[in-house]
């Protein structure tokens, strides 16, 4: 499957509140629901579950609506943090201290 980034480098197409939303799947969204409530101490149902990645059309995820490095990116009219001329910033770079296959992501697109 192709890579769909986000903003800041995460690989959309691996996410699996976007798998559920692609397959209209309420199993997977119950599961992934029960899994990060766990994961991110939060209250979490199936219902929260949608999102068809963080640059594309359609639904979001909760926390993508109010991410900071998509609305950064956005606000400048790029598609990612890869095409920023500030990058790396000091915002992104704090995140991609936690996940670094997201720096990756991006550091590929740059070639």
């Amino acid at each position: 499957m192709e890579k769909l980034i986000a903003a800041c480098g995460i690989d959309c197409s691996e996410c699996e509140a976007r798998k559920a939303t692609l397959a209209n799947d309420n199993e997977l969204r119950t599961a992934v629901a029960e899994k990060w409530s766990q994961q991110y101490d939060a209250d979490l149902t199936a219902s929260n579950i949608n999102c068809m990645g963080c640059m594309e059309q359609g639904v979001h995820f909760g926390h993508c609506n109010e991410c900071d490095y998509r609305h950064c990116v956005r606000s400048k009219g790029l598609l990612n943090c890869s095409q920023c001329g500030d990058y790396p910033c000091e915002m992104i770079s704090g995140f991609h201290a936690y996940v670094p296959a997201a720096k990756a992501n991006l550091e590929e697109l740059r070639g």
